[in-house]
C-alpha cells in the first residue's frame, strides 16, 4: 500500500518544475511523505521515515544537503499549490503574519493564504527579517503581486487584519482590482460625502452601524461598526457593501486555522531549530506542500467516503486538514488493496486540476 500511494503520489510531483535536478524532486516526494508521517519538521524526526532501505544519519545527511545547496522555484511551489484548488470560482486571499522565538532567533512570516469553497493554501510567504515588527507596505504589496501574476481575475477579495493598514497599500489593492475587507484600528477617522470627520468609537456607541461612501486612510470605501461581545470595537473597511463586510471578515480566520496545522495541531514548525531564513523558507514550501495534500484528502473523505461527525456545539468534530493528515498516515501504514481505489480516484481528481491550470497555461517558467 505505501509502494503503490507514494507512487501515484510523485506522479504529481513530476507535473511541476520545482527544482531542475530530477535526484532532488525524488528528494522533496519523500521529504513530504516524511512530513506527514512524523508530523515533525526537525530534521532527526524526518529522517527515520525519508528511505527505509538507508541508514537514518544518512538520511539526515541528505536533508541538510538540500536545504543547503537546492534551489527551489518558488512559483513553481505556488503553481503546485494553486492545484489543489477548484478549477474555477473567484479565490479568496488572506494575509497575515505569525513569529516565535528560538533562543535569540526571532521568525517572522509574512503569509498569503488563497481560500476558495472549503479548501485554503498557502500560496506565497515571506521570510521578514525585523525583529519581529510588523511588515511594511512594500512586503505586503510583493506577496499581493505575485498572487496577481498567477491567479490574475480569478483573485475575488482580500482579508486582513489591523496591522495591513495605510494609505499606499489600500490603494494598490484598489487600482489592482483586488477587493478588500480590512480591519482598521479605531483611532482612524473617517471622512463623509459631505466632508465630515467621524471618529469610530463616536459613532458606535451602542448600535451596529453600516456607512457607506466613506474616506478611510485616504481611500474611499464603505465601513461597518460594531460592539463586540467583550465591549471591543469591529471596525471594517472595505470595498464590498457594508452589511457584507462582517461576514466576510469572518472568514479571516481560516489563516489563523493553517498557522495551527502548521504548529502544535500539525507539523509542529516551531520546534525547527533553523535560523537561516533561506532554509526556513524552503521548510515552509515543504510544509505547505503537506497541507494542501492532507486538507485535499480531508475534504474527498468527508465528501466521498464518510462526513466529519458534527458535534452538539454545530462545529466538526475533526478539521477537514486534521481527518486527511490521519488519513494519509493510515494508508501509507495499511497493506490491504482496498483502499487503491480511494487513492486512484484521488490521484485522478488532482491530476485534473494539474490539466486546467496547464491548458490554461497558468504554469509559469
Amino acid at each position: 500500500m505505501k509502494k503503490f500511494f507514494s507512487t501515484k503520489i510523485k506522479e504529481i510531483f513530476d507535473k511541476v518544475e520545482l527544482v531542475s535536478n530530477l535526484a532532488r524532486k525524488k528528494f522533496i516526494f519523500s521529504f513530504v511523505l516524511g512530513l506527514i508521517k512524523s508530523r515533525k519538521v526537525q530534521f532527526c524526526e524526518v529522517a527515520e521515515h525519508l528511505n527505509d532501505k538507508a541508514k537514518k544519519e544518512c538520511n539526515e545527511v541528505r536533508i541538510q544537503d538540500f536545504f543547503r545547496q537546492a534551489k527551489l522555484n518558488y512559483e513553481q511551489v505556488a503553481m503546485l499549490l494553486c492545484l489543489f484548488l477548484p478549477r474555477k470560482g473567484k479565490v479568496r486571499l488572506s494575509i497575515d503574519r505569525t513569529e516565535w522565538d528560538f533562543g535569540k532567533c526571532q521568525v517572522n512570516i509574512l503569509m498569503v493564504l488563497a481560500s476558495q469553497g472549503k479548501i485554503q493554501v498557502p500560496l506565497y510567504w515571506s521570510l521578514l527579517d525585523n525583529k519581529s515588527g510588523n511588515s511594511c507596505t512594500q512586503d505586503r504589496i510583493d506577496v499581493v503581486d505575485k498572487c496577481l501574476r498567477l491567479l490574475g481575475k480569478r483573485i475575488g477579495l482580500l482579508v486582513a487584519d489591523r496591522e495591513f493598514i495605510g494609505h499606499k497599500w489600500l490603494k494598490h489593492l484598489k487600482e489592482s482590482g483586488i477587493g478588500f475587507c480590512v480591519r482598521m484600528p479605531r483611532h482612524h477617522v473617517m471622512e463623509r460625502l459631505d466632508g465630515r470627520l467621524q471618529k469610530a468609537e463616536e459613532l458606535a456607541k451602542s448600535t451596529a452601524l453600516c456607512l457607506p461612501d466613506c474616506l478611510v486612510d485616504g481611500v474611499w470605501g464603505n465601513v461597518s461598526l460594531k460592539r463586540t461581545a467583550d465591549g471591543d470595537l469591529l471596525y471594517l473597511f472595505g470595498t464590498m457593501e457594508a452589511k457584507h463586510l462582517g461576514t466576510v471578515y469572518r472568514r479571516r480566520w481560516t489563516i489563523e486555522a493553517c498557522f495551527q496545522a502548521f504548529k502544535s495541531r500539525g507539523f509542529d514548525l516551531e520546534s525547527t531549530h533553523l535560523k537561516d531564513l533561506e532554509k526556513l523558507k524552503k521548510l515552509m514550501a515543504m510544509v505547505s506542500i503537506a497541507y494542501g495534500l492532507c486538507v485535499s484528502m480531508g475534504i474527498y473523505q468527508d465528501a466521498r467516503v464518510k462526513k466529519i461527525k458534527v458535534k452538539n456545539h454545530g462545529y466538526k468534530a475533526n478539521s477537514f486538514f486534521r481527518k486527511g493528515l490521519d488519513k494519509v498516515r493510515e494508508m501509507l501504514k495499511m497493506k490491504a488493496r482496498k483502499w487503491h481505489k480511494t487513492i486512484e480516484i484521488f490521484i485522478r481528481w488532482i491530476n485534473r486540476q494539474i490539466h486546467h491550470y496547464q491548458n490554461t497555461q497558468i504554469l509559469v517558467g
